[in-house]
């Protein structure tokens, strides 16, 4: 028993970075295509808008006769856009009307997106998307970004590497469909460049240490200096900080500074011995217990021993000083010192100091191993003194009850008390 003191691009190691830009058709630089779709204003006016969040990058238009004039002009021939910028490279789109080889000239037209800028082995996804122009939303996507980041990119080697589909639509069918519209198509591109994280932490790394707070302010508990007041326990003298006392502790807070004389220089304290004084000071400046405190006696210490530990007294004075952290912690360390002769005296000490997370485990101890722990002295000092937690662990042994009617152990916790055995069904000697 112990106390205890989202992207869209899931991928581990790389990321994709897509971008959002606004790219139009534009009349691309060949004269004789020039003179076969007409100059920029002539229905082929293109602009470049690139914003640097997430997004589609929309490819269009063949305004006017666009479409109709591109008819024709030849296998191998395109219209490209003005280039524009994702992930640092620069790309353009190709779009061939009579197809980009020989085989695929009388049937389908092709599209590309090519890298326009230098770059070696650049890893990207792509999406094209013809857009449905009847408002019906069946728009025609051809997409990588649905395929793992292994598979996925396409590798572009060099400038002039081109992704794309020889066949990416029938002709004849693009022609009657509800894709062209006033001779003009719509063409949706998405680009993501896929950049390596690099993690610096794993090449680089500074190291941090544990904070050392407690120990400048153990320093001060030490040497004294600035300390501007005394407490007097049992005649020994501690000198001490009352801003320090007030940071940490509100009763000390009220004590020292909204009593009747703010400027008073010694308190006395009468019920704390020193010892426990001193490892209460500990705590409040260094923050961890004291090496004493930390030495708790076994399990097989007698009744009367538990309460005169020094840990069961800091738990008091944990509780009497408002100090949560502290009673956390000497909880922890009492919870450590749990058995059966020892349970029932930790429980009283438990109640009384409000230290619920030990009760807790004090009252399902002591319900789970029932009869041993009614054959101890201890639980007839709970008789004698402690009534009230009485009922409380015959609320906890219904509480086993449930659990072992659901399955969770195999003996009842009131069975153990017929045959004299523990719920793990170990044999208990009889007290004499």
């Amino acid at each position: 028993m112990i106390i205890e003191v989202p992207s869209p691009f899931p991928y581990k190691d790389d990321k994709v970075v897509p971008w959002k830009y606004d790219v139009n058709i534009v009349t691309p630089k060949d004269e004789k295509l020039k003179a076969i779709i007409g100059d920029v204003g002539e229905g082929m006016e293109g602009t470049v808008e690139c914003q640097t969040r997430g997004g589609k990058g929309v490819v269009r238009r063949y305004s006017g006769a666009g479409y109709s004039l591109a008819k024709g002009m030849g296998i191998g021939k395109h219209i490209v856009s003005d280039n524009f910028t994702v992930g640092g490279y620069r790309w353009a789109i190709y779009f061939y009307p009579d197809g980009k080889n020989p085989e695929d000239s009388s049937t389908y037209v092709s599209v590309f997106i090519a890298l326009a800028s230098e770059g070696t082995d650049v890893r990207a996804l792509f999406e094209l998307t013809l857009m449905d122009q009847s408002g019906k939303g069946k728009h025609k996507v051809h997409s990588h970004f649905d395929r793992s980041l292994e598979s996925g990119p396409y590798t572009l080697k060099y400038r002039g590497s081109m992704w794309g589909y020889k066949r990416f639509f029938r002709r004849a069918l693009l022609e009657t469909s509800d894709y062209l519209k006033d001779d003009c198509l719509i063409i949706n591109c998405t680009v993501g460049v896929v950049v390596s994280a690099i993690d610096c932490s794993r090449l680089h790394s500074i190291q941090v240490p544990v904070s050392d707070i407690g120990a400048h302010f153990g320093m001060l508990l030490e040497n004294m200096e600035g300390s501007d007041i005394t407490f007097d326990v049992a005649g020994e003298k501690f000198r001490s900080h009352k801003l320090v006392l007030a940071a940490r502790s509100p009763v000390f807070r009220t004590e020292i500074f909204d009593g009747v004389d703010e400027q008073k220089k010694e308190m006395v304290i009468t019920d704390l011995e020193p010892r426990v004084f001193k490892a209460l000071l500990h705590f409040i400046y260094r923050d961890p217990l004291s090496e004493d405190a930390e030495s708790v006696e076994s399990s097989s210490a007698s009744l009367s021993s538990v309460s005169e530990t020094l840990i069961a007294k800091l738990l008091a004075a944990a509780d009497r000083y408002c100090l949560e952290r502290l009673k956390l912690m000497c909880e922890s360390r009492l919870c450590k010192n749990i058995s059966v002769n020892s349970v029932a005296k930790i429980l009283a000490l438990a109640d009384e100091y409000h230290a619920t997370e030990l009760k807790a485990v004090c009252l399902r101890f002591a319900a789970e191993n029932l009869a041993a722990v009614m054959r101890s002295d201890g639980f007839e000092y709970l008789k004698d003194n402690c009534p009230l937690l009485q009922s409380e662990l015959l609320k906890t042994i219904a509480g086993c009850e449930e659990d072992y009617s659901s399955g969770g152990k195999s003996r009842s916790v009131w069975a153990q008390l017929s045959d004299g055995t523990d719920t793990n069904g170990r044999r208990v000697r009889q007290r004499t």
